[in-house]
């Protein structure tokens, strides 16, 4: 069990603290939804904990096969419905891994990816579309985005 407080500070901003570690963030509404866009919006965060639960959980699976994940990285996009009541409607994400695997190990993070505790807790009604790119170039694919 995790306990996080949130404090409210006014002006769309909220404050909350992990009760564990005692770190700090600070949110903000989205421009399009009458906040400053000073920092992540709540619905970010949604996006950002897909993208870090996917790599986490890939770097999990990778240790415990000796697979090499050091310098993975992601990039996520998130689409907010323009219809009917505001939601996330899509979260389009890229990982690139710069080492050569096979493809057996490829399948395994590809699957790890999809099965993350994060991709598994969001509603159906979110599109996750995911895109893998493997070897020494797929990094700068991701800074190109």
């Amino acid at each position: 069990m995790v306990n996080i407080t949130v404090n409210y500070l006014g002006e769309l901003h909220c404050e909350a603290v992990h009760g564990p570690s005692g770190m700090r963030l600070v949110t903000d509404a989205p421009v399009d939804n009458m906040g400053k866009g000073e920092s992540f919006s709540p619905s970010d965060l949604t996006a950002t904990s897909l993208l870090t639960c996917i790599l986490t959980t890939m770097g999990i699976v990778a240790g415990r096969h000796d697979i090499p994940l050091t310098g993975a990285t992601g990039h996520v996009t998130k689409e907010m419905t323009s219809k009917g009541q505001r939601r996330i409607a899509r979260l389009a994400v890229t990982i690139a891994v710069p080492q050569d695997l096979t493809e057996e190990q490829r399948q395994l993070m590809e699957t790890t990816a999809h099965t993350c505790p994060v991709r598994k807790s969001l509603s159906e009604e979110i599109e996750v579309p995911m895109e893998f790119r493997w070897g020494p170039g797929a990094k700068a694919i991701i800074e190109g985005l």
